[in-house]
């Protein structure tokens, strides 16, 4: 018998499939030998690197990574060699949308109350481009975070919006991630195996 997919098995809390799902993906990352999580990583900057590098300089936001996430400072390094601005992303308030402070090489960090390596200070900027970290993705471009909700949030608050690319690896890719009506879909995912756009 065929197994079901996620959007196929019926749960009556789509938050406890979601908790679920978070834990597992999370657990599969963190599980990964460092060397294979290394190798994961070179192959999916080079996926990114062809989609950013020949665009003209913009302004891009990414996450410090935490949890074995995809480290984008290396490339964000790069972009900023070609004339890119770089920034990474502030929760200046709880349930609020976030401010993206500018960021380099040489940036002084901190930590916010999460304990996410932040810009200690510096210039607010506007990106064009959002790195989105992600534990899971779906076949619609939704995305699975952390369950706080600040991307979404911060995306629909900005007016024009961001194009919004997740990074991660392909071991959070699932059928169904049951979205919410607050979860904004995905503009492409970039994996190890390369670039997923959705309309």
């Amino acid at each position: 018998m065929k197994p079901l997919s996620p959007s196929a098995e019926h749960a009556p809390d789509p938050g406890v499939f979601r908790t679920a799902l978070r834990r597992e993906k999370l657990a599969a990352r963190l599980a990964l030998d460092p060397a294979a999580h290394a190798a994961l990583a070179v192959k999916l900057e080079q996926h990114l690197a062809a989609l950013l590098l020949p665009l003209a300089p913009q302004t891009m936001a990414f996450c410090a990574p935490v949890r074995g996430e995809f480290d984008a400072r290396p490339l964000a390094t790069r972009l900023i060699e070609r004339g890119w601005q770089a920034a990474m992303p502030v929760v200046t308030a709880v349930a609020a949308p976030m401010d993206f402070r500018a960021w380099s090489p040489s940036t002084t960090m901190g930590a916010d109350r999460y304990g996410i390596p932040i810009p200690a200070d510096g210039a607010v900027v506007v990106p064009d481009i959002v790195l989105l970290p992600l534990l899971a993705f779906d076949a619609q471009g939704f995305r699975l975070g952390y369950g706080g909700g600040y991307f979404d949030r911060t995306l629909a608050a900005m007016v024009p919006r961001p194009q919004a690319i997740g990074v991660g690896f392909e071991l959070g890719r699932v059928a169904d991630i049951r979205p919410g009506a607050h979860d904004i879909g995905l503009d492409a995912v970039v994996t190890e195996c390369g670039v997923l756009r959705f309309a």
